[in-house]
């Protein structure tokens, strides 16, 4: 083969392996469901992962203290502590997505439901570990959990 042909046969390798390996993603308009897209964009991503929901909200403070405190369901109390167990849900999920190479976010079994299904990596224990992480950094007076590690030991 000349050099051209090889150069040819080169480039056209190049950018079949860098479509394969750089896919995009995206959800037609009238798939995307708003309720179960926690982070990103649905027009386009490149690493798309999925958590469960309700076992972030299961691992919260605040449900620990509505499970304590046996708060009556459909009570203010209830609700409060829900609300607030559903915003904490939310920003970690949000905070994983700025913190990490995921560049959209969706409930779990969402973008296998789709045609043609997207494979995403299920990330829920690393959300409910930021959650974990950043309340141990609270109790300690600290935002940092490197910090607060560091107090624990000490004591």
């Amino acid at each position: 083969m000349n050099m051209r042909t090889l150069t040819v046969v080169g480039l056209t390798f190049s950018l079949v392996m860098a479509c394969a390996y750089g896919s995009t993603y995206s959800i037609p308009q009238g798939a995307i469901d708003a309720q179960k897209v926690y982070y990103g964009k649905a027009d386009a991503f490149n690493k798309p992962a999925e958590v469960d929901y309700e076992a972030i909200i299961k691992a919260s403070p605040e449900y620990a203290q509505l499970k304590k405190e046996k708060a009556e369901k459909g009570s203010g109390k209830y609700w409060i502590l829900l609300s607030q167990a559903s915003d904490r849900a939310v920003r970690a999920i949000a905070a994983v997505g700025k913190e990490s190479s995921y560049d959209f976010i969706s409930s779990s079994g969402y973008l296998a439901s789709l045609s043609p299904s997207i494979p995403a990596e299920n990330i829920t224990d690393l959300v409910i570990s930021k959650i974990n992480g950043k309340d141990k950094a609270e109790k300690a007076g600290t935002k940092d959990t490197k910090d607060t590690k560091e107090q624990l030991a000490k004591k």
